[in-house]
């Protein structure tokens, strides 16, 4: 989903924490891809990406009982 942050790991080592500045699937943005389908990412602060990078996407959110 395109308001999640990303981890970005290498080599088992978080190299960056950060956000999803563009989120596109065949030259239109979108708002989510679905897992297993192709996409294009930019993230807004990290661009030293490398082959076998690995990203982690994932949500914080808060809880209230």
């Amino acid at each position: 989903s395109r308001n999640d942050n990303v981890r970005v790991v290498r080599d088992g080592i978080i190299i960056a924490d950060d956000h999803l500045s563009s989120l596109k699937r065949f030259k239109d943005d979108v708002k989510e891809v679905a897992k297993g389908y192709e996409c294009g990412m930019a993230l807004e602060k990290f661009n030293d990406l490398r082959v076998g990078d690995v990203f982690e996407a994932y949500t914080i959110e808060e809880y209230r009982d």
